[in-house]
């Protein structure tokens, strides 16, 4: 699913912006976050490392307005046509926060340095939100597990793809 997303990204932005901007779009996104951008540059022809940068930035961007602002975002769309979708992204991070909770800020690097499905920056960081953690202890928790997931997809992508000719 992740590289069907992505390579639409690429089709219909591919004229109209650089594959830099493209990479950041895609990074910046819930679901695609920096494997989808580190995807997406290795799709695109990009090096590594701009690749790398460029997907990072793009996956950390929204992650402290996530951590000091979702609170209250959510409570104010259970007012709106929204609620079902404000429900359905606490029970989803709910069922996913059993790692974080054992583990607290380990556990958060963990969450979202691991990349499987619905284990990003986004959802670890909802889910630090919705279990009070510390923002400030939480950001840089997050950012080394974006880095460690990002390690680990670049060796995927620009490693092993390329190795076997993809």
């Amino acid at each position: 699913m992740s590289e069907a997303l992505v390579n639409f990204f690429i089709e219909n932005l591919g004229g109209i912006v650089s594959k830099e901007i493209i990479v950041f779009i895609v990074s910046l996104l819930p679901i695609l976050e920096l494997r989808g951008g580190i995807l997406a540059g290795y799709l695109l022809g990009l090096d590594f490392v701009p690749t790398f940068l460029i997907s990072f930035v793009g996956n950390m961007l929204p992650i402290p307005f996530i951590l000091y602002f979702i609170q209250f975002i959510f409570k104010v769309l259970k007012n709106t046509p929204m609620k079902k979708f404000v429900l359905w992204c606490e029970k989803k991070a709910e069922s996913k926060s059993e790692t974080i909770r054992k583990y607290a800020y380990l556990g958060i690097l963990i969450f979202v340095g691991i990349p499987l499905p619905g284990t990003g920056a986004w959802t670890g960081a909802l889910i630090a939100s919705m279990l009070k953690m510390d923002p400030k202890k939480t950001l840089p928790a997050v950012a080394l597990g974006v880095l460690l997931a990002g390690i680990i997809v670049s060796i995927f992508s620009f490693g092993l793809l390329n190795a076997i000719g993809l």
